[in-house]
């Protein structure tokens, strides 16, 4: 893929590291890379090297050279429900059941897997970059870069919290009050590797949630997170008394639905190259929604 830029005014003067690490936000890895890699940098159509001063009104225009798919990374042709795509991005709305990347337990039918078959079939010559990752049992909008410079862009986005995600959730019981927020901190459950508990010792963690819907059985919840710990929904509410349904790990009972109510149902971000405000929105499955109408 290739990117160009005009030159400005204001930058006129700059070598071509400088502008691509101080103005277009590449590392300098990303820029060692296109370096390294002959006939990848040019200025108005001819080759330039990175010390190459710039003039107001050149063309810049970088190539990323094909990226080295890991060992432990196999193509599969899986079916992918794309919500979105260009030459940047790839927003996935992913099923309950199915892993984001491959894993110990996992090592195949995963989102990675399926979107490094896609890019096989479309000769896309990168390795897969997953920027917001759900847990296998969470359904939803996942987004994903399609190389390592839109990757560290969007990284840059999500440390600053600039990557938005709303979800939606059903919860075992009632919750009285309309809004509210849960402001505890989540640590490793002694003696496991995957179940995290409210603790002293943990790392903060902070859950804001709004009812939708309740049900005798059941309220619906929109979610909102200030951090991003692993199992955080779940560990947040199963702590308040209101257990997300099917989530058994964290006390919820799988008698009406088989795998934990929560769904990502809104993505915003900011596009890496346009620097557009991209909004996308996922409905939730059937078998979250309906619980509603259970009693």
């Amino acid at each position: 893929m290739n990117v160009k830029w005009v030159i400005t005014t204001e930058h006129e003067g700059m070598s071509i590291y400088d502008y691509l690490r101080t103005v277009q936000d590449f590392s300098h890895r990303i820029v060692k890379r296109v370096k390294e890699t002959k006939g990848l940098l040019k200025v108005n159509g001819r080759c330039q090297i990175v010390r190459y001063e710039l003039t107001a009104g050149d063309v810049l225009e970088a190539a990323f050279p094909p990226e080295t798919i890991g060992p432990g990374l196999v193509p599969e042709d899986i079916p992918l429900s794309i919500v979105y795509e260009d030459e940047a991005v790839l927003v996935i709305d992913k099923p309950a059941g199915v892993a984001t990347i491959p894993s110990f337990n996992h090592r195949s039918g995963t989102i990675g897997n399926a979107v490094l078959g896609y890019y096989q079939k479309q000769q896309i010559p990168y390795t897969i970059h997953v920027v917001t990752r759900l847990d296998r049992d969470t359904s939803g909008l996942l987004l994903i870069a399609k190389h390592q410079y839109s990757h560290s862009l969007l990284a840059k986005e999500q440390q600053a919290n600039q990557v938005d995600r709303t979800y939606c959730a059903v919860v075992e019981g009632a919750i009285s009050q309309t809004k509210g927020t849960i402001d505890a901190d989540i640590a490793r459950k002694e003696g496991s590797i995957i179940e995290r508990v409210v603790g002293e010792k943990g790392k903060r963690a902070v859950t804001h949630y709004q009812v939708e819907k309740r049900s005798s059985a059941y309220t619906m919840v929109k979610i909102k997170l200030d951090t991003g710990r692993t199992h955080q929904i779940r560990v947040h509410f199963s702590h308040i008394g209101h257990s997300l349904a099917g989530d058994d790990l964290y006390g919820g009972s799988t008698e009406n639905i088989d795998h934990q109510a929560l769904h990502c149902m809104e993505l915003q971000f900011r596009h890496p190259f346009t620097k557009k405000r991209m909004h996308f929105n996922s409905a939730p499955p059937k078998k979250i929604a309906g619980l509603m109408e259970k009693s």
